[in-house]
């Protein structure tokens, strides 16, 4: 349908009809004559059709004009740019523990991965989860994926093409080697914040999803340091925990269990939520992840303000051409086949 870019100048129509009702007014006779009722006898010949032949020619032109002027447009439903979204980084945990198949997804028994990946995929794209979670998607936002284990890497960089993404999330698997198998959650952070340099000055934040305690030894960073640095940028971390309960670990260099790892884990996650201004949800099972998935997604939503533009078809140019085309046919006949005796 079409639109107008500036309205506002439609109300010079109302104007139309006074400047040809003036003009008709200026052009009434040619010859005078104290007693003209000899000639009144006379035929009209073509001076009636080129008096109201002009005004109509006119009327048209300026009627164009006024349409040219007010700029005419029709927009293009293929080529809707979204902007003004936020930048996220999606930083996902694909460690040996992550394949412990502990959730549950519908009637379907499934991995902490897998669970994760169906989530985030509603967050991106939007749906219906299991039960009544209800999720819009995130279309106008640019989203990248940061995938970690012992060592951190881009799997998708910041796009807007949320299909390519959620295949390279769809294609990600538990790392199995015991070398690859660690939470290097420190490294994933810093990482992160250099994969979200590319977004500019837009609002910029992450979501951070493990499953279990930073084990990294230095030079790796540590995640209180990671999340300080976050926190200089202004970048909030949403920490998922999506850890379960742990039974006692019997072999180690040291006397600990795994409940106390799973605790020390918790802390840390906290800690890097705390630190940088973020938020920490704790995610057993699918219901809880999706909760905390519609929660940062309703934060986000409060705070930043959308905007969506469309390309237009102009077509104040064709008006102004036709505008054109009937000024100068109205001259043209007038100085030809309308022209008036002086």
């Amino acid at each position: 349908m079409p639109t107008f870019a500036h309205p506002v100048f439609l109300l010079s129509l109302l104007s139309v009809p006074l400047l040809v009702w003036s003009w008709l007014r200026r052009h009434r006779g040619a010859l005078r004559f104290p007693d003209a009722a000899t000639l009144a006898a006379l035929p009209a010949g073509r001076s009636r059709i080129a008096r109201w032949g002009g005004a109509l020619l006119r009327t048209a032109g300026l009627t164009i004009l006024v349409l040219a002027v007010a700029g005419p447009r029709w927009p293009d439903e293929g080529t809707r740019l979204d902007t003004e979204g936020i930048a996220i980084a999606m930083v996902v945990d694909v460690s040996g523990s992550m394949a412990e198949p502990d959730f549950e997804w519908g009637d379907q028994r499934v991995t902490r991965l897998e669970a994760v990946k169906r989530a985030f995929a509603l967050f991106v794209d939007g749906g219906q989860g299991p039960g009544t979670v209800q999720l819009e998607g995130r279309r106008a936002d640019l989203i990248d994926l940061v995938a970690f284990a012992t060592r951190p890497e881009t799997v998708c960089p910041l796009t807007l093409s949320h299909a390519v993404l959620l295949q390279m999330l769809n294609a990600e698997q538990p790392r199995s080697l015991p070398t690859e198998a660690q939470t290097n959650i420190g490294d994933a952070v810093a990482w992160a914040l250099h994969t979200l340099e590319s977004a500019g000055a837009r609002r910029k934040v992450m979501l951070l999803l493990s499953d279990g305690e930073h084990n990294v030894p230095p030079p790796a960073l540590k995640p209180r340091q990671a999340a300080q640095l976050a926190a200089n940028l202004h970048v909030p971390i949403y920490a998922i925990d999506a850890g379960g309960d742990a039974p006692v670990r019997e072999s180690g260099p040291e006397p600990r269990t795994e409940t106390e790892d799973r605790a020390q884990g918790v802390r840390t996650l906290q800690a890097v939520a705390k630190i940088s201004a973020g938020h920490y949800f704790r995610a057993q099972d699918s219901a809880a992840l999706l909760a905390a998935c519609r929660e940062i997604d309703r934060l986000e939503r409060r705070e930043i303000k959308s905007f969506q533009y469309r390309r237009y078809y102009e077509g104040y140019p064709w008006f102004g051409l036709a505008a054109l085309v009937f000024f100068v046919s109205v001259h043209t006949l007038e100085l030809t086949v309308w022209r008036r005796v002086p």
